[in-house]
C-alpha cells in the first residue's frame, strides 16, 4: 500500500510529530512492501533541521527522519513554511527536500490512505 502522512506540529513539545514519523517507519519497515512518504507543513518542518541536541535519552527527529529516510521513505517540506522559518535548502536532513502544495495535492492522490497528525 501506499501511505502519506502529514505532520503539523512542531518537533518538540508535543509528541505528534515523533509519533507520526514512529508509524510512518513501522509502515515501512514492517515487511509489507509499503510505500511511505512524510510532507512537513507548518512548523513540523523544524524537525528537518539537522545538528538538533536533546537531551541524553531523549528522542531526536533529525536521527529518526534519516533513519526513515535510510529504508526508503521520502520526506517533503512545505517551501513556504521553510522559508517563513528561515530554513533554507541547505539546512535539511539529508533526504529530506523542498516541496509545495502542488507536489502535496500529487501525493495526496498517489496514496492509498492520508493520515493527517
Amino acid at each position: 500500500m501506499q501511505f502519506l502522512f502529514v505532520l503539523h506540529d512542531p518537533p518538540y513539545g508535543t509528541e505528534r510529530t515523533y509519533n507520526g514519523i514512529r508509524w510512518a517507519r513501522q509502515l515501512l519497515t514492517n515487511g509489507s512492501g509499503n510505500e511511505v512518504k512524510i510532507f512537513l507543513i507548518g512548523d513540523a518542518v523544524g524537525a528537518v533541521a539537522p545538528g538538533q541536541r536533546t537531551p541524553d535519552g531523549y528522542y531526536n527527529l533529525e536521527n529518526m527522519l534519516r533513519g526513515f529516510v535510510e529504508h526508503g521513505g521520502v520526506v517533503g517540506c512545505c517551501g513556504s513554511c521553510l522559508d517563513a522559518r528561515a530554513i533554507d535548502d541547505t539546512k535539511l536532513v539529508k533526504g529530506a527536500h523542498r516541496s509545495s502544495m502542488k507536489e502535496l495535492g500529487s501525493w495526496t492522490e498517489w496514496a492509498d490512505s492520508t493520515i493527517n497528525v
